[in-house]
């Protein structure tokens, strides 16, 4: 009992930092309880699903109406090896959908499970964008002067979210960006990977792909005490029955790579050009 209280504790003293860098406003967080509520169950009025190039997982885009209220969501069962030897777990969205509010990242829509047409998924609150990465790079769009260090922060944290759940399946389109330049993070069927390439290494670190510019630069200090806070317990409790002890233990692996990816940048730079 006193394990399970101190966890509890846990969880609601580092979510009273998230004023700090969360990306959906404090409205919003407000609301997560509410939109849980309605995944779960309100009738679903319309359904469409997304195939093709679009979505290769083909979730649905379900229509949902309760109290009066219309919302649309995306639901998507995807479980298993997919074409190409990609891990797909709907799991995932939810699990990613709880760390990001444990972290204070707040980054991810309210996602739930809900059984849809016999089936077992996940079910994800609709977002409607400005933008996505892909589009405001085509229109050649720069957030204002007063929006640009915030907006180049949330990619460094966006930068360390997926460090720490092994997604780099990150493509343009799963950014949302907000008129207000804030960033909301959907897609997460592809992360929690247990695999020695992703207990190993970083997948943003200064030998990414695209360039050492992708890399977790700057980040809050609440953060990362988060992130040194966080034992296998925790993030069992945070994510319930949506990680295996497996997942669990790859994702405790990451997390010490960043700590010491980060210790290093630190001792090169100075903590104040790291952590703010």
């Amino acid at each position: 009992m006193k394990k399970a209280v101190l966890v509890f504790l846990t969880v609601v003293c580092l979510g009273a930092g998230v004023r700090v860098f969360g990306q959906l406003t404090a409205a919003e967080q407000g609301e997560y309880d509410k939109w849980e509520d309605f995944l779960k169950t309100a009738k679903i009025v319309g359904q469409e699903q997304i195939t093709g190039t679009l979505a290769v997982t083909e979730p649905w885009i379900l229509t949902m109406e309760k109290d009066g209220i219309q919302r649309r969501a995306l639901w998507k069962d995807v479980l298993g090896e997919r074409v190409g030897g990609f891990k797909e777990t709907w799991k995932g969205e939810i699990a990613a959908y709880r760390l990001s509010r444990y972290l204070g990242l707040h980054m991810v829509p309210a996602t739930v499970e809900r059984e849809y047409q016999g089936s077992r998924g996940s079910c994800q609150i609709w977002m409607d964008s400005w933008n996505t990465m892909e589009t405001i790079r085509k229109k050649k769009l720069n957030p204002p002067g007063i929006k640009a260090n915030s907006f180049f922060r949330a990619l460094f944290l966006q930068r360390a979210f997926d460090n720490l759940i092994s997604n780099e399946d990150r493509h343009q389109r799963n950014y949302i960006i907000t008129e207000d330049w804030r960033m909301i993070l959907i897609d997460h069927s592809r992360s929690f990977r247990t695999t020695k390439k992703f207990t190993t290494k970083l997948i943003y670190d200064e030998k990414y792909k695209e360039g050492p510019n992708f890399i977790m630069a700057e980040l809050p200090r609440a953060f990362v005490e988060g992130l040194k806070a966080l034992t296998p317990e925790v993030i069992r409790t945070t994510v319930g029955v949506y990680l295996t002890d497996d997942e669990i233990a790859a994702t405790m692996a990451r997390r010490d790579l960043m700590i010491a990816w980060l210790d290093k940048r630190i001792a090169e730079l100075g903590e104040m050009k790291v952590l703010y």
